[in-house]
């Protein structure tokens, strides 16, 4: 599970790990690992920590390492990556790079290392947290938003790559997601925003202002986990090449 010591991660990784599975937790910083590992260990699951930085060819699979130490690994939640809220005009090549290589690169190098093990053991599981930016991209991000994207492409070629192995490859799209940083920083802006001072009111009038849906509000982290948990499962092994949008229909398509 890259990127699992906050947020979204975080969030997978200690749902995966209440259904039995030994999780892997993955993320740079020492401290917030472990304290998810921990976290998840004193609820009765089982966790490993396998820290490193998936931007280089060497820190990748170093995490691949660490990860497999325990044993093999059945299922790839790719979710590390970076967002940068940047206009066209403040991006520069160099900005278009380090995300592809973030937000992309680092997925296919954790897939490198770890399908083919599935595939000689002809069950596994490669989820890719994508977002609705991939289909619908806005004028800002545009570098994030190819990114997505391209996860989103990676994950079906993939699929048609893994065809009669046992091995599955889809993708979880969220929508705009309450994490803890996110909401800190919507309650700082409420006030220039005229967005109200109860916290109810506050998520109303941002979700209309920034991701309006049909539930009028944000997405919770545990929301995406419980989608990830379900690809993650014997009861998906129908479900190939396919996008779980977990975004309140805030993505509006008939496709």
């Amino acid at each position: 599970m890259t990127g699992s010591s906050s947020g979204i991660g975080e969030a997978i990784a200690k749902l995966l790990a209440t259904e039995g599975i030994t999780v892997v937790v993955h993320g740079r910083d020492e401290g917030r690992a472990n304290a998810v590992a921990e976290a998840i260990r004193a609820t009765g699951g089982k966790a490993e920590v396998a820290l490193g930085d998936l931007t280089t060819d060497a820190g990748a699979e170093a995490v691949a390492t660490a990860a497999l130490a325990g044993g093999p690994i059945d299922i790839l939640v790719n979710n590390a990556g970076f967002i940068g809220y940047l206009s066209w005009e403040q991006t520069t090549t160099a900005d278009w790079a380090e995300t592809y290589n973030t937000n992309v690169i680092s997925s296919v190098r954790m897939i490198k290392h770890l399908v083919p093990q599935m595939r000689e053991r002809h069950w596994g599981r490669v989820i890719q947290i994508g977002g609705g930016l991939s289909q619908q991209p806005s004028a800002i991000m545009p570098h994030y938003n190819a990114s997505l994207a391209a996860r989103h492409n990676l994950a079906v070629s993939l699929a048609r790559e893994l065809t009669d192995t046992g091995v599955t490859s889809n993708v979880v799209a969220p929508g705009a997601i309450l994490t803890e940083g996110f909401q800190t920083a919507l309650t700082h802006m409420a006030q220039a925003h005229g967005w109200g001072d109860a916290w109810e009111e506050i998520e109303r009038n941002a979700t209309q202002a920034m991701a309006p849906n049909d539930t009028g509000r944000f997405g919770r982290p545990q929301e995406i986990a419980m989608a990830v948990a379900y690809l993650a499962s014997p009861l998906a092994d129908y479900i190939s090449g396919a996008t779980i949008r977990v975004d309140g229909g805030t993505v509006r398509t008939v496709i």
